[in-house]
């Protein structure tokens, strides 16, 4: 069976029978969705320095969690898993809670400075008293202090449109594209200062 019906439940369908989109994803669900890490996925991943991490009680009451670090920090540990190491200092333990009851999580990815977002429907397990995984996922010289590790197993991942995504840029960003402008100016600014030193000179002899 397609893992469409991961993504595009019973109720989704019906929901798009009813409203008339149902001829256009089809061939998707016949398809079914990508459920392995390919090179441009694992492109993206590497590119991203924060999360959203979706789960749910075994009642189903949802929760999500921003995740962050440095840039690449979740990192792909096979072609099927995806991992990072949970840090030091949140202590309401919803997410660990949530996973110990219901594996079931979701994983949004947004990228506003290439405007593009990518969705992973999957199941995610805490990984405890493991040094040598936590030490694998951690990246040293981040200022935290990891205490264990999270895997998320894909089931399917999409890729969403750019529609309605405002193109933003971190300060890192925004000071790496200024870099070269910022360097021209300032050897303008050399070259100006050059320029007037060698006129007042030329001034003081006329």
């Amino acid at each position: 069976m397609s893992n469409a019906s991961i993504v595009f439940t019973p109720a989704v369908q019906q929901a798009q029978a009813e409203r008339g989109s149902a001829r256009a994803y089809a061939p998707r669900i016949a398809e079914g969705f990508p459920d392995t890490v390919t090179p441009e996925l694992a492109a993206f991943i590497a590119e991203q320095d924060t999360a959203f991490l979706a789960t749910a009680t075994k009642d189903g009451a949802p929760y999500i969690q921003h995740r962050g670090g440095p840039k690449g920090f979740i990192k792909v540990i096979d072609d099927k898993t995806l991992g990072f190491a949970d840090y030091r200092g949140n202590r309401q333990y919803i997410t660990l809670a949530n996973l110990s009851e219901n594996d079931r999580a979701y994983l949004f990815l947004l990228d506003p400075a290439r405007r593009q977002r990518i969705k992973l429907w999957g199941r995610a397990r805490v990984v405890e008293n493991d040094a040598a995984l936590v030490e694998k996922l951690f990246d040293a010289g981040y200022k935290a202090k990891p205490e264990r590790a999270i895997l998320f197993t894909i089931d399917a991942w999409d890729v969403n449109c750019s529609q309605h995504i405002i193109t933003r840029f971190t300060e890192a960003e925004i000071a790496e594209a200024m870099g070269g402008v910022t360097r021209k100016i300032a050897e303008l600014e050399a070259e100006n200062a050059r320029l007037r030193a060698l006129l007042a000179e030329r001034s003081k002899t006329s």
